[in-house]
């Protein structure tokens, strides 16, 4: 064994005249790939180190502020708005004005940055295509680099996919929807890629390499001079909106652009991030394009928050709808702040994806789909969100034939409600609107399918795929994570399920039988083949040891992500280390 580096890993040591051209300081342990290395420049990795050396001290404090406010909340705190920065909630600041290329916003589709993916997402016909390297994308280094190469040849146009299978072309229409692209959250690191000796911050490495390949050819082909266009996920605090806004401005130095040509929307998806929704559009205010509203995060992070408290049970989790006091007072207070900011409060996702073999099932579905895009249209939403294109003309006839309805003197035609549905009276939303407990209840069926669909989304995510069609809804890492930390609340607190008459409580050997049956059940759902050719023990391993764990962990995929790292020697250009 050669000498061994920082964090473990070995130093280079052997020649050799294949590998990556990296830029002092960084190393490379992903397989070494010719298409990849287009991607992974010298130039391209440079920037990012450039990042990570430039921030990484500011997101090192954020994460340790975050495990600090955990600490307050598990010692019986909740979150609120904060007094110090009632100046800004108490501003007649505004952002900076929407770009023309995305005023109209009115149904986004979203999906990971697989080829055919990307290609269909952008000919949907919806207005907007977020490309996920995050909660829809298992990170693996095939997929994250594919990935790259995936969206530079759709920014530039020339992105094709032959499926052999049903000897079709797939290719670019000549009317696309607009790219957006979301990184992963700051959590979430890059084992592949070491700078100084430490694995990158995987939001680097996505909006690093995404961005200084594509921002000249982006802002000419679809930014009408802005771009590009991000979704920032997972953030809590405004102090961590402050750091995007930094890279933000640290890329636009760089290449030469003016200030405020990127522009991002944060997706409010944790409890905390609620009470700061005026304070992170404030930090990126330059930068940003809105708010969305990311609910089954929010579902997550409401009982990640409220572990340590007793009182804060959820019921199951095909109850927590936006019907309930806090998501619809979350829904309301996010439109009244984002128009009053002058930018976009979009919607949340519809899960639902087309059910073929069962024409009375889809239509059911497909109803409430439009009763979920009415009620987000009339609240005063100026999009929403979907997970498959047979959903995108439903959404989009909601959208264009009821919005500014409740407006006489608005424009029907209009490409959003920024100012005709300006919400004052969410304006008297308090704290204890936002926090109200949800009410419901549970059930073994609700423990059944946590546990069914979760051990299915993370065998599909340990295998490659990180967005899944599980039981007719599109399935990706929140929903999974609203089924772990349920469970674990569950177990934590021992609850009675009472919703079907069974008035059993949930226990380690309660759960213990749930899983061995789910799992029978799903040996014979998929077949006996796939499922000893799938990862679907691994995953009940995983699933269950955080379910039972006696502390929560903060993200099943942090866990998970050490299960699908495959670290190759030092492919760096001149250099071989032999383990």
């Amino acid at each position: 064994m050669g000498s061994v580096g920082a964090y473990g890993y070995p130093a280079a040591a052997v020649s050799n005249k294949y590998g990556y051209d990296v830029p002092e300081g960084v190393e490379i342990r992903g397989r070494f790939d010719e298409e990849f290395a287009k991607i992974l420049s010298k130039d391209a990795l440079q920037f990012v180190a450039e990042l990570q050396r430039e921030f990484r001290d500011q997101v090192k404090y954020a994460m340790e502020c975050r495990k600090e406010a955990k600490r307050r909340y598990n010692d019986g705190a909740v979150p609120g708005f904060d007094p110090a920065t009632r100046f800004i909630r108490d501003g007649d600041w505004v952002c900076a004005a929407v770009p023309p290329a995305v005023a109209d916003r009115k149904v986004e589709i979203t999906g990971p940055v697989e080829r055919k993916m990307i290609i269909n997402a952008l000919n949907s016909g919806a207005k907007v295509f977020m490309a996920d390297f995050e909660d829809a994308l298992s990170p693996s280094w095939e997929n994250l680099m594919r990935g790259q190469v995936n969206l530079k040849e759709a920014v530039d146009g020339t992105i094709s996919f032959h499926d052999k299978a049903r000897n079709r072309v797939y290719k670019l229409n000549d009317q696309t929807a607009k790219l957006f692209v979301r990184p992963r959250g700051w959590h979430l690191p890059e084992a592949h890629i070491l700078i100084d000796g430490e694995p990158a911050t995987g939001c680097f490495v996505d909006f690093g390499l995404y961005f200084y390949h594509n921002y000249a050819t982006f802002r000419r082909r679809q930014g009408q001079g802005f771009g590009p266009f991000f979704y920032l996920p997972k953030m809590e605090h405004s102090r961590e909106a402050k750091i995007w806004n930094g890279v933000f401005e640290r890329a636009e130095k760089k290449a030469g652009i003016e200030n405020g040509s990127i522009r991002a929307t944060v997706l409010i998806e944790t409890l905390p991030a609620v009470f700061q929704m005026d304070e992170i559009l404030y930090e990126l205010r330059d930068h940003s394009v809105g708010l969305n509203c990311g609910r089954w995060d929010y579902i997550f992070s409401y009982v990640k928050t409220f572990q340590a408290h007793s009182d804060c049970l959820l019921p199951d989790r095909v109850q927590v709808g936006m019907t309930q006091h806090f998501m619809k007072s979350y829904s309301d207070r996010l439109i009244w702040t984002c128009h009053r900011r002058g930018v976009h409060a979009m919607g949340g996702m519809a899960a639902q994806i087309p059910i073929k073999d069962d024409k009375l099932a889809n239509e059911a579905a497909m109803e409430l789909v439009k009763k979920d895009k009415l009620r987000e249209v009339r609240a005063g939403h100026d999009g929403t969100w979907a997970a498959h294109p047979g959903l995108i003309q439903i959404c989009m006839d909601v959208f264009n034939n009821n919005m500014n309805m409740g407006n006489a003197n608005a424009n029907a035609k209009a490409a959003n409600q920024i100012e005709s549905m300006k919400r004052e009276d969410a304006a008297n939303l308090t704290e204890e609107d936002l926090l109200q407990r949800p009410r419901g209840v549970r059930s073994m069926e609700g423990l059944r399918l946590n546990t069914r669909v979760g051990i299915q989304y993370l065998a599909a995510w340990l295998g490659g795929a990180g967005s899944v069609p599980l039981y007719n809804l599109m399935e990706d890492a929140a929903t999974a994570e609203i089924s772990r930390v349920q469970n674990w609340q569950w177990l934590k607190y021992g609850v009675e399920l009472d919703g079907d008459g069974l008035g059993v409580r949930v226990t380690k050997e309660l759960f213990g039988r749930v899983v061995e049956e789910e799992l029978d059940r799903i040996l014979t759902e998929v077949g006996k083949r796939n499922f000893n050719t799938g990862f679907y023990k691994q995953a009940s391993n995983i699933f269950t040891r955080q379910c039972t764990s006696p502390t929560l962990d903060d993200f099943l995929t942090l866990d998970a992500y050490n299960h699908i790292v495959q670290l190759h020697p030092i492919h760096n250009k001149g250099v071989i280390s032999r383990i």
